[in-house]
């Protein structure tokens, strides 16, 4: 019995496994959830410190997988065909060749690359010690082969440049749309996530209370035509003016209103509104959400007035109407459709033309487009490039618009039609 060849043959095993060892770690390391190992790693488990550490010089890391993975690769190769040569001759080289390909290929890249996709987590926390020893014992010739890549790269007029760490927001947006289930849980905390990303991209004007249906106090007015108009309201803070909207003079709260109207009786002749409102917060219609929900919370305020590059009033926004951007609709937790929206039978929507097309979006998860317009009817102007007449069909994203009523300029109603993919 030749122990030689034996011997030869279980160092070939032992070098197949250990090939297999580094395909798996370079695919566990590199495909492990950062997210995931980063809160693990925030529990004080040193495992996944470890790992954090290693991604966190990915090019060393990586470097020396492959180093390892290589150099294991060509010594089986090596010792493969010196066997089969002593076997068959010149003929070796050729069995050599195809069995340490089909053995490289099976059993030391597919299957411990693909064990290593299925469970990538767990396997980069097992072998995260023996990998942070490995780099560290192969450090200075990594180094060494780096330092030669950059210098290589250099000559050809090329540089290296390392890959920024963090997660980018656009691969934020498609890890919340593979956030996929049958649940209408699942589909409200996909709207809720965009809408977190959204706060920075969104300005206040597509969220606001437009002027024309802001409830506004008159101070001129008769007293006890305030109080009506003000206990008529919905609304705890209004906005005051004098003359014409534009000129607002305060916000008055009716919490305030009534403890003065309590204190004076049937005597509400001295009762100021003015007086008692509180100053009015101007606000530019470009602001973002999310530096206005900063601002909100800064100045412990919940109401500003919104105005244009000109100073003319546009309209109001809330505390409310921000944290709605994200929740959804809190007013009344047992209504989800969209105000202005009535669904039809043969799966059209019949739409006023004052709606969100982020309000639709969100509601009934479309992807229309709000980079050039806020509103449904803004989206079918840009679009057609033109003023509708009623009884017009436009076909534009996926969905089909036809134009059901228009007031001046304004569309005031619409039909949407979702067309199917296979349109």
């Amino acid at each position: 019995m030749d122990w030689g060849l034996w011997l030869t043959a279980l160092a070939i095993v032992v070098l197949l496994i250990g090939s297999g060892f580094f395909s798996a770690t370079e695919t566990a390391m590199t495909a492990a959830s950062e997210a995931k190992l980063h809160q693990i790693a925030q529990d004080g488990d040193q495992r996944a410190i470890r790992v954090n550490k290693l991604r966190a010089s990915k090019d060393k890391l990586i470097g020396t997988l492959l180093l390892g993975n290589n150099v294991i690769n060509i010594l089986a190769s090596a010792l493969a065909t010196s066997v089969l040569i002593r076997l068959f001759g010149d003929a070796g080289v050729v069995y050599a060749t195809f069995v340490m390909t089909v053995l490289v290929l099976v059993f030391a890249e597919v299957l411990p690359k693909t064990y290593a996709l299925l469970h990538a987590d767990r396997l980069a926390l097992a072998v995260s010690g023996l990998t942070t020893a490995i780099v560290y014992v192969l450090s200075p010739i990594t180094t060494a082969i780096a330092w030669i890549v950059r210098g290589t790269l250099r000559l050809f007029g090329a540089h290296a440049v390392r890959v920024r760490l963090g997660i980018d927001p656009e691969e934020l947006r498609g890890a919340i749309e593979m956030h996929r289930g049958e649940d209408e849980e699942v589909s409200q905390e996909r709207a809720m996530l965009r809408s977190i990303l959204d706060l920075n991209d969104v300005v206040v004007s597509e969220i606001m209370t437009h002027r024309r249906n802001v409830v506004m106090i008159d101070v001129d007015q008769p007293m006890t035509q305030l109080i009506d108009q003000v206990l008529a309201s919905p609304h705890t803070r209004l906005p005051l003016f004098r003359g014409t909207p534009d000129n607002v003079l305060g916000v008055l709260h009716v919490k305030q209103l009534m403890r003065e109207v309590q204190q004076r009786g049937d005597d509400l002749s001295q009762l100021d509104p003015q007086a008692i409102a509180a100053k009015p917060w101007f606000i530019p219609e470009s602001t973002t959400l999310f530096d206005q929900l900063h601002e909100f919370r800064r100045r412990r305020e919940h109401f500003a007035i919104v105005v244009d590059e000109y100073g003319s009033f546009m309209g109001i926004v809330t505390l409310e109407d921000i944290l709605e951007e994200i929740v959804g609709d809190i007013e009344d937790e047992h209504d989800v459709k969209v105000a202005g929206v009535r669904a039809q039978a043969d799966g059209s929507f019949i739409v006023d033309g004052t709606v969100t097309i982020r309000d639709l979006n969100r509601q009934y998860e479309w992807g229309l487009p709000d980079d050039e317009a806020s509103t449904i009817a803004g989206l079918v102007l840009h679009e057609a490039r033109r003023i509708p007449e009623a009884g017009q069909s436009f076909t534009f994203h996926g969905f089909r618009f036809d134009i059901l009523r228009r007031h001046r300029h304004q569309i005031t109603s619409l039909r949407i039609t979702p067309k199917p993919v296979s349109d």
